[in-house]
C-alpha cells in the first residue's frame, strides 16, 4: 500500500496517495505548492476521503484523470466532480467500458450510478496541465484499450498497466497481454531507471527494479532478445 503521509516532493510538486474502495485502489492527488492546484488520479471510491486529503495538502482539484474505466477507478468521478467542477479526462477507447460501470458493480453486489462523462478525452492531448503543474500522457493499452499513465518529474503515475513485481491483468474484455507487454517495454521503459512508479495498487516501486525484477518485464526482454 502506498504511504500517503511521505510523500515524493521535486520542486514545487507535492504528491499524496490514499487507498480508497472495496477493491483498494490507490487514488492520487497530485499538486503545486505554489498555486495550489491539483490533478486528482484515479478516484475510485470515497469520494469523501479524497476531498478531505485534498483539502487538507490545501489543493483545489481542477482536472480528474482517469488511467481507464475500470470501476475500482472510476466510482468517485461523479462526486467530486460535483463538490470541485473539475474537468474529467479519460480516454476514448474506454467509454464502452465506462457505460457498463452500474452493469459492472451490480456483478459485485455494488449499487453505482453511471459516472459522467468525460469533458475531453485523453487521445486529444499529449499533457495533463494546470496552473504550475503538467503530465505527461502515455497511451498503454493492454490491460484495457484506453489504458494510460501519467508522468512528470520521474514520477509515473501506471494506473493498472505496471505494478510492482506485475502487470495488470488483461482476460477481461478489451484485454490484450501482447499489447500490454509492448506498452511497458516500447514506452514505460524509456523512463529513467529512477523513476518512481505510484500504480493503481499495492506499492510504490521504480522502472529500474521492475526492469531487473518483474518476471512479465524480464519474460518480454528475453524473448526480444534483450535480457
Amino acid at each position: 500500500m502506498p504511504d500517503a503521509s511521505e510523500a515524493p516532493f521535486v520542486n514545487e510538486l507535492e504528491v499524496r496517495g490514499v487507498v480508497v474502495g472495496v477493491f483498494q485502489e490507490n487514488c492520487w492527488i497530485i499538486g503545486n505548492r505554489r498555486t495550489r492546484e491539483a490533478i486528482c488520479v484515479d478516484p475510485g471510491g470515497q469520494p469523501d476521503e479524497i476531498l478531505h486529503l485534498a483539502n487538507e495538502m490545501g489543493m483545489a482539484i481542477k482536472l480528474i484523470a482517469c488511467s481507464h474505466a475500470h470501476i475500482d477507478h472510476v466510482l468517485g468521478v461523479r462526486a467530486i466532480q460535483a463538490q470541485t467542477g473539475a474537468s474529467f479526462l479519460l480516454h476514448a477507447a474506454d467509454l464502452e467500458i465506462l457505460r457498463t460501470v452500474p452493469l459492472s458493480a451490480q456483478r459485485f453486489g455494488l449499487n453505482a450510478e453511471a459516472p459522467p462523462a468525460p469533458d475531453a478525452t485523453l487521445d486529444t492531448v499529449t499533457k495533463l496541465e494546470i496552473d504550475g503543474l503538467s503530465l505527461d500522457v502515455i497511451h498503454t493499452p493492454g490491460h484495457t484499450p484506453g489504458s494510460t499513465c501519467f508522468y512528470t518529474n520521474e514520477l509515473l503515475f501506471s494506473g493498472d498497466t505496471l505494478f510492482q513485481a506485475s502487470i495488470g491483468r488483461t482476460d477481461l474484455p478489451g484485454g490484450d497481454h501482447a499489447q500490454e507487454m509492448a506498452s511497458i517495454v516500447d514506452k514505460l521503459l524509456l523512463l529513467p531507471d529512477e523513476t518512481i512508479v505510484l500504480p493503481g495498487h499495492m506499492d510504490q516501486t521504480t522502472i529500474g527494479h521492475e526492469r531487473e525484477k518483474n518476471p512479465f518485464v524480464r519474460m518480454e526482454l528475453q524473448a526480444r532478445g534483450r535480457a
